[in-house]
């Protein structure tokens, strides 16, 4: 296909006159589709329905070192879903923590922890004069709003196809004390589907930070969300590669199978060298007394352990893969060419990444919606929600059906046409 900007202005606006006639035909259907979060689809929650059987009122209802799961107790969580959740995250289970069923929760409970206590004796951050986050753009929005709800600066970091561009990460951790942390979704990471090269995970493990209470938040929310058998992501274990550079403490790492099991009801875990996580229980005894253990049971009694849970893993990305094959095939056959937009294949997790004509990606969120197409805002990959180049957009393909999906990926290719052609023909 010619690209757009070769085109003259009256093949321009011929382009456009066509397309935005097939627009309105699409438009007159009142649609009402969803691509705005990465949610799990009705099948992929109907394969872990048998969780829902493997409990019931003649159960023995005991862990294997025979504490009772319906009392009280059990702080770091049942010994099996130790086990079951470090094998999933690929560290000792002696260096985990099981919570309840969000990993977003335990972040936040993290930085909150920080600022009202600091970290293992440091001073409190809201002590500080200034707090300051590295944040890898585009990244998860939700890493974000909890940052700017306790009013912590946040600085963007570029991201490259190895990870964050670590000559900025350096430049700001090891020199700046008012550096306390960076986000980081290290494996199919959301939006992109970028897993960190090992050269990068070797460059984290080597910083020198400024600060005595930088911290690493690990976001390993994909580790085992392959869309492909033969075609798999491998990441490097960073808590061992910390270990081995003289840095234990520097890293939280993040875990659950909200993606795995159910959403609402999963099993999340943070890990963390000793010291973090003593300094960690020492909060936790004045917060709970013990998180869900016989949720924790029910999930060990049905992966059993993390072969259960792979296979389970398989079932889910035979539902997800045509469903990223679909639009992605659309974007290829119909923007390849067109210099209007580019796209990355991800290997795995729940997320595409779209990056429009600088100043396009809002006016085609706004676009599609029109036509019906609820798409995540433009910008929400971005600190404060400011997309500096207005270009970026999270495509979520796993939550409508595959016949919707093709409805909305016409949609949106629709949208990223008229608009991107709206835009050149402004600058003829």
């Amino acid at each position: 296909m010619t690209a757009y900007k070769d085109l003259s202005k009256e093949e321009l606006r011929k382009e456009k006159e066509q397309l935005e006639k097939k627009f309105e035909e699409l438009k007159a259907q009142n649609l009402h589709l969803d691509m705005s979060r990465g949610k799990p689809s009705a099948a992929q929650l109907d394969l872990a329905m048998g969780m829902m059987d493997v409990l019931n009122s003649t159960s023995n209802l005991k862990c294997e070192t025979g504490v009772d799961c319906r009392n009280y107790g059990v702080l770091d969580g049942i010994p099996e879903a130790q086990q079951l959740l470090a094998d999933m995250t690929e560290v000792p289970a002696n260096q985990i923590i099981i919570y309840g069923n969000s990993s977003l929760n335990i972040m936040f409970d993290t930085v909150a922890r920080s600022m009202t206590h600091g970290v293992m004796g440091s001073t409190p951050w809201c002590k500080l004069d200034e707090v300051k986050f590295l944040c890898p753009v585009p990244g998860y929005d939700r890493h974000f709003a909890i940052t700017e709800y306790f009013g912590i600066q946040m600085i963007n970091i570029p991201m490259t196809l190895d990870g964050p561009d670590m000559d900025m990460v350096e430049q700001y951790v090891n020199n700046d004390p008012a550096v306390k942390g960076i986000w980081c979704v290290p494996k199919y990471s959301n939006p992109q589907g970028i897993t960190y090269s090992d050269e990068t995970v070797r460059r984290f493990a080597r910083l020198k930070p400024a600060a005595e209470d930088f911290r690493i938040y690990w976001d390993n929310a994909y580790g085992i969300h392959h869309l492909y058998d033969d075609k798999q992501d491998h990441l490097i274990e960073i808590l061992m590669e910390c270990k081995k550079e003289g840095n234990p403490d520097m890293v939280f790492k993040f875990c659950s199978t909200s993606k795995v099991s159910f959403p609402g009801s999963g099993v999340a875990a943070m890990a963390a060298s000793p010291a973090n996580l003593k300094f960690v229980r020492e909060h936790m005894r004045i917060q709970t007394i013990g998180h869900d253990k016989l949720n924790q049971l029910r999930h060990v009694r049905y992966f059993k352990d993390i072969h259960g849970m792979v296979a389970h893993m398989k079932k889910q990305a035979d539902i997800l893969r045509p469903k990223f094959e679909a639009v992605l095939n659309v974007l290829d056959s119909e923007l390849t060419g067109l210099e209007i937009g580019s796209w990355l294949r991800p290997r795995g997790g729940y997320f595409i990444s779209f990056d429009a004509l600088p100043g396009c990606a809002k006016a085609i969120v706004a676009k599609a919606k029109e036509a019906g197409l609820v798409m995540t805002e433009a910008g929400a990959t971005y600190p404060y929600g400011k997309d500096p180049n207005d270009s970026n957009i999270r495509i979520a393909p796993s939550y409508p059906t595959p016949e919707e999906l093709a409805i909305a990926s016409e949609i949106f290719v629709l949208s990223v046409k008229i608009v991107s052609l709206n835009k050149i023909l402004e600058s003829k």
